[in-house]
């Protein structure tokens, strides 16, 4: 097992739609070579992203909108044994690949993600980001932002990401724990605080919690989906 995790070929998943400003760095840290693949899945941009990509020399794939729907896309384009969903948005650190095999290596483990660190310097998004390891490490649930990883054989297992408009990486990280362990890597990937930026800290953590209550509470990520859009673009 540890020798064909060691020799795996890593397929890198992003997801992206008008990633323009994002695509290129994102791309440049996934320190491509033989054993590393790099898939993006373009879900209708109206910017340079996929043209910036193919000047890259990466596979670029279309595929209908909706992160989960592009990253089961991606799946489905890649060849690797081992696959990694990248927000366009977040970098990876070096060394990536070797820490992936590693973690997959743990017994009992079916999935990992990285720690993960914001790109600004606000004092509170030090608390965000405290609060994101401690669920990561402590209750094995990362989010789509700290760049997931696991092996094509799991990922077809389980039926890959639900095609839901939210919640699709929450979902996944469920199932996942159902058949084993989600291994978090100590050294961070490092993702964009615009999100957080764009609404305040304060208003995006709540909203974010208020959004898995909702879930777990039955509402439908429809429902979900269609007022966490409208409170995204009220303050725009």
């Amino acid at each position: 097992m540890s020798e064909s995790i060691d020799a795996a070929k890593i397929s890198i998943i992003i997801p992206a739609i008008n990633e323009a400003g994002n695509i290129k760095k994102a791309i440049a840290t996934t320190q491509a070579n033989l054993k590393i693949e790099v898939i993006v899945v373009d879900g209708g941009s109206s910017d340079d992203t996929v043209a910036i990509a193919q000047s890259l020399n990466v596979k670029v794939i279309s595929s209908s909108p909706g992160r989960a729907v592009q990253m089961n896309a991606g799946a489905v384009a890649a060849s690797g044994e081992i696959l990694l969903f990248l927000h366009a948005d977040t970098r990876l650190p070096t060394g990536f690949d070797e820490m992936i095999c590693t973690a997959l290596q743990q017994p009992g483990s079916v999935a990992g993600a990285f720690k993960l660190r914001i790109d600004a310097s606000l004092l509170s998004l030090r608390w965000v980001e405290w609060g994101v390891n401690v669920r990561s490490h402590f209750y094995q649930m990362p989010y789509g932002d700290q760049a997931i990883f696991l092996t094509k054989e799991v990922f077809q297992q389980i039926s890959g990401f639900p095609e839901l408009p939210i919640m699709e990486d929450f979902e996944l990280m469920r199932r996942l724990k159902r058949i084993g362990r989600v291994v978090i890597i100590p050294t961070p990937v490092v993702t964009s605080a615009r999100r957080w930026l764009q609404k305040g800290v304060l208003k995006t953590t709540l909203l974010n919690q208020i959004v898995i209550i909702a879930y777990l509470l039955g509402v439908s990520p429809e429902r979900i989906c269609s007022w966490y859009r409208r409170e995204k673009f009220k303050r725009l």
